[in-house]
């Protein structure tokens, strides 16, 4: 028999309606999943939070609690839900992703665009989903499934407010859809760790991101630059990684970043596609700025608090941003 945890942090899940609009109320989703019938061969316990969390107010104390919680409970149980707010589900499941070294067995968020009281909800599904997920024994990973799909944690954006079709992952294939089958592709799974499980702790850093747009903002960025005091930088650029060079004042302060020990990664605000350098703007390796390969925005911003948070000299995350490390880019 297989034992599953369900950690419930909030969301619009478990929430009701209200003469003030949709809000958590404690205890109703265990009410509400005291009705499914349960998943054979598996026993399921909840651990809900006192405070539930609107995941728009999520914090790295949010995220703090949510491993200590695994941590804890690692040894008594083959597999973990957590149910979260579609809002920061990502930059939740990104930070997991990283800083829980050495996992071997899933962690597997879901959430819902419509409460469980809603006779449409598609939180069903997800749950029932995310459950089956849980239970399996060759899972390694942090993932959401959502819509019908699992999706790799560090891979998977919010793409949609109104559509059941929450979540994608345009760079990287599903690892499951559940339809009349379940289809698992585990060939795309992560194989499992040869370390111990030994979770990272994230600490706070002075990390920003910056997405480059045409006109005032770019000297915003310059000044910013030159004007606070940061560890690091996710600098989202045009295409396939483009600056405007000719803007002088823009070039001069990256440099004078990185010569700060300002750490900077390169990104693409595209949806599809990587960085790389087929154009001489986005040569940006010469000024000393990391490639982000493909990674999405939220992957690259919890990458980088998480290996800050692991002591490592910044020399060594500069050459880690750009390695493969729980599945969050695309090598070659």
């Amino acid at each position: 028999m297989r034992k599953i945890l369900i950690i419930y942090t909030g969301g619009t899940i478990g929430m009701d309606y209200t003469p003030h609009g949709l809000q958590p109320v404690a205890g109703l989703f265990k009410s509400q999943i005291a009705t499914l019938d349960p998943v054979k061969d598996v026993i399921v316990d909840l651990l809900e939070y006192e405070q539930l969390i609107d995941s728009s107010d999520i914090r790295i104390e949010h995220w703090q609690r949510m491993i200590k919680d695994i941590s804890d409970n690692y040894d008594q149980y083959n597999g973990f839900v957590i149910i979260h707010g579609t809002d920061t589900m990502a930059y939740t499941a990104s930070v997991l992703a990283f800083a829980l070294r050495g996992l071997d067995k899933p962690v597997v968020l879901t959430g819902s665009q419509l409460p469980l009281v809603h006779r449409r909800s598609d939180g069903w599904s997800n749950l029932i989903d995310a459950l089956f997920a849980a239970s399996r024994d060759d899972l390694h990973e942090v993932a959401i499934a959502f819509n019908n799909k699992l999706l790799r944690g560090c891979r998977a954006q919010k793409v949609s407010t109104y559509r059941f079709f929450g979540f994608d992952s345009v760079d990287e294939e599903p690892l499951a859809e559940f339809g009349i089958q379940i289809n698992w592709f585990n060939k795309r799974w992560l194989k499992a760790t040869r370390f111990s499980f030994a979770p990272v702790t994230p600490q706070n850093a002075k990390i920003l991101d910056l997405s480059l747009r045409p006109g005032f903002t770019t000297d915003f960025i310059a000044d910013t630059l030159n004007n606070t005091e940061l560890d690091a930088v996710v600098l989202q650029t045009y295409g396939s990684g483009n600056i405007p060079m000719g803007n002088q004042k823009l070039v001069e302060a990256l440099k004078n970043a990185v010569a700060r020990g300002v750490i900077i990664v390169n990104i693409t605000q595209v949806n599809e596609g990587r960085v790389s350098n087929d154009y001489a703007s986005s040569c940006l390796h010469d000024l000393g700025i990391v490639s982000g390969c493909d990674m999405t925005i939220e992957a690259a911003l919890a990458k980088l608090m998480v290996l800050m948070s692991s002591k490592m000299s910044k020399e060594t995350i500069k050459n880690a941003m750009s390695e493969n490390l729980v599945g969050e880019l695309t090598t070659g």
